[in-house]
């Protein structure tokens, strides 16, 4: 009751009337009509039900995600296979071609006597050096786990001096029953030395198939350079060792030669 007599006035004012300035008539006051264009704008309620905040997820979800992290540590672990599979693989072919320029790894390099540079007379370079004390050259041989050969040198050293040329002979036995590959890698110690250690001839990084049961001789034909004795570093070396070693190898489907991992 007392809400309705409250509204009472209100609503008895809309229609009073009232009295115009300009023809002094009484009109009735008519309600004032709402502008749709200024309603006020109804609120929407968003009946969809959002997700809680630290609600707990499903089953599926977590089976996803676990599957999600496997599947990328299972492509991480292959791809660090296949790197590893792939370098085993190459490690020769790599070795011969980075070595052979640089000498690193104490691999002896191809002189500029004999096509490093085509402008250098070989003669010029083979004048030994006979004021300077022989050098003595040792030698080492050595096969992988997976190959069945014997492989030793027929000397246990030579002397030489700087500029002047050497023979020496390897000795390889194939033990097995059957016909085998293999490729030789070699090394010089002291590596700072490996740049004017020359070869001349060479059976390293060539294939050399040995048939069951065969032994062959294999030459290593070779000089120091005689800038060795313009080198300071070369300075108190009096003893270099020149090693090789032999690793099983085969073709591969695009015929290529590829030693054979080592067990």
């Amino acid at each position: 009751m007392s809400g309705a007599s409250h509204l009472r006035p209100y609503a008895s004012r809309a229609f009073e009337s009232w009295t115009c300035s300009a023809c002094s008539r009484s009109l009735p006051r008519l309600p004032r009509a709402r502008n749709p264009a200024f309603s006020t704008p109804r609120r929407c309620l968003n009946t969809a039900k959002e997700p809680r905040q630290g609600a707990v997820p499903r089953m599926d979800q977590m089976h996803a995600r676990y599957k999600m992290k496997n599947r990328t540590v299972a492509n991480y672990v292959f791809s660090v296979i296949v790197g590893f599979v792939a370098i085993t693989y190459g490690s020769v072919p790599m070795y011969k071609m980075i070595c052979q320029q640089t000498g690193w790894g104490g691999q002896p390099i191809k002189s500029a006597a004999h096509g490093g540079d085509s402008g250098v007379d070989p003669a010029e370079r083979l004048k030994p050096v006979e004021n300077h004390p022989r050098i003595r050259i040792t030698f080492n041989g050595s096969v992988s786990d997976v190959l069945p050969w014997k492989f030793v040198p027929q000397q246990r050293e030579v002397r030489v001096l700087p500029g002047e040329t050497a023979l020496a002979f390897y000795t390889a036995t194939n033990k097995s029953d059957e016909d085998i590959i293999g490729v030789a890698t070699y090394s010089v110690t002291p590596g700072q030395v490996a740049p004017y250690f020359s070869k001349i001839q060479c059976f390293c990084f060539e294939e050399q198939r040995l048939n069951a049961g065969e032994t062959v001789d294999m030459p290593v034909f070779f000089y120091i350079d005689p800038e060795f004795v313009m080198d300071g570093n070369m300075k108190g070396i009096e003893t270099v060792t020149l090693s090789y070693t032999f690793f099983k190898a085969k073709y591969d489907k695009d015929g290529h030669l590829r030693p054979v991992p080592m067990g």
